[in-house]
């Protein structure tokens, strides 16, 4: 009944009594006098925690004892005896060791001094073990397949001690652990790492901490790996034979959750390129509308999942796309006057041809007067409509069956010379 008795008080004395190691040890060398009352090591009491010792003596009734110094060996580091601290008050009992290493072997001796500065011999040697360290969680895993982040979940630590967690990461490339989150609450047991590089491997582990500052052991390393970015269309072609356009068409990702596909479009391969448009899954074609005739363009196409992944636009090779050129001119071969008329002859330059338009301006009074001929499709052309002295321009177009229209061939300038009036004989 007595020990039990003991065992409380003790276990009360760890909470209760730590305001009775915060005297630093006498700096001076001991002066050892053989006369004094030694602490007797029979009544010298111990109870372990996991990173402090508690110790319980029979105070020394003798009216020369001030107070009493400890002293301590690590018998895991060379067992060196040397004070670390002081007990200013000879009625005190008792000290708590603190800051010490988990599951490791300490040696303690006490001795009396006087006010005087004298000192007794020291104790027998108590040895003391302290308790193993405090384990981590039991159960933790780390989620993977989640965009540019990872889910990390655990049990609750079963010790209510535990007042908080540690979350400690490390990528491949990483020598060394870093801490990146505290959580504080025993209960709470998810945190999810964000902002995570695509189809990225990274490594956690998770340490509990107690109220009072003990740190558990790392749990066991948890690795996952975030989503890889959807995979890109394997083909991907544009025309360059439609008129006014360019048609882009594609093969579909292989990646099951594509939802869209975005449409980058630049005026150079190295260019920097704009989105132009965003097709949903089910198409594999787009009509790129242009008011242009032969402009190029250069595309990308890039594939965007349902967590919104993009796969990378600078991953992609560019591929060009060019609207129908305007048919070439055609060249006159013949301009000439015959009689009242002018004639004009051409042959085509383009065998997208199908008809010609012709130009004719005539330089009369201030402002010429221009007409037009269209959808001429024979390619030669006898203009009758001429006044003599008048000088008249001449320039044709092609058209081809889309209605693209050639620029004008240059000027072919033609005038019928004024008739002289006959004068008759002997007027």
């Amino acid at each position: 009944m007595k020990r039990k008795i003991y065992n409380f008080i003790v276990i009360g004395i760890l909470i209760s009594f730590s305001g009775c190691d915060k005297n630093t040890p006498s700096p001076q060398k001991p002066h050892i006098d053989s006369s004094l009352p030694v602490v007797s090591s029979k009544y010298i009491r111990t109870k372990q925690d996991i990173t402090s010792v508690a110790l319980e003596w029979k105070s020394i009734k003798d009216p020369k004892c001030k107070g009493y110094y400890i002293i301590r060996a690590d018998m895991q580091n060379n067992g060196k005896y040397k004070r670390i601290a002081s007990v200013q008050n000879k009625y005190s009992s008792h000290f708590l060791d603190r800051n010490l290493n988990p599951n490791s072997k300490y040696g303690y001796k006490i001795s009396m001094f006087t006010k005087d500065g004298r000192e007794s011999q020291p104790s027998d040697t108590i040895f003391s073990t302290t308790l193993p360290n405090l384990k981590s969680v039991s159960l933790a895993e780390a989620i993977s397949g989640l965009p540019r982040q990872i889910k990390i979940l655990w049990r609750p630590h079963t010790d209510k001690r535990v007042s908080k967690y540690i979350i400690e990461r490390k990528s491949p490339l990483d020598t060394s652990w870093e801490k990146i989150a505290t959580i504080d609450a025993r209960l709470k047991v998810e945190y999810i790492d964000t902002d995570l590089k695509d189809k990225d491997t990274y490594s956690y582990r998770i340490k509990a901490i107690t109220f009072d500052g003990i740190v558990s052991d790392p749990s066991k390393i948890l690795t996952a790996t975030t989503k890889a970015l959807p995979n890109q269309v394997q083909t991907l072609s544009t025309t360059t034979t439609l008129p006014r356009k360019i048609q882009l068409s594609w093969t579909k990702s292989s990646t099951k959750d594509v939802v869209s596909y975005n449409i980058y479009r630049s005026s150079s391969a190295k260019g920097s390129y704009t989105k132009i448009a965003t097709a949903p899954v089910e198409h594999n074609r787009f009509d790129d509308d242009i008011n242009e005739d032969g402009k190029i363009y250069f595309y990308k196409l890039t594939t965007v999942d349902k967590d919104n992944l993009e796969s990378k636009l600078d991953d992609i090779q560019p591929v060009m796309g060019v609207t129908l050129s305007k048919p070439k001119s055609p060249k006159i071969t013949l301009a000439q006057t015959q009689g009242d008329k002018v004639i004009l002859n051409w042959v085509p330059s383009d065998d997208r041809t199908v008809s010609y338009n012709i130009y004719k301006i005539a330089h009369e009074g201030w402002n010429p007067k221009e007409t037009i001929k269209r959808n001429i499709t024979d390619k030669r052309w006898v203009d009758t409509d001429v006044v003599r002295g008048i000088e008249y321009d001449y320039m044709l177009q092609a058209i081809d069956k889309y209605g693209l229209v050639s620029e004008k061939t240059a000027k072919s300038t033609l005038k019928l010379p004024k008739l002289t009036p006959i004068t008759q004989a002997g007027n």
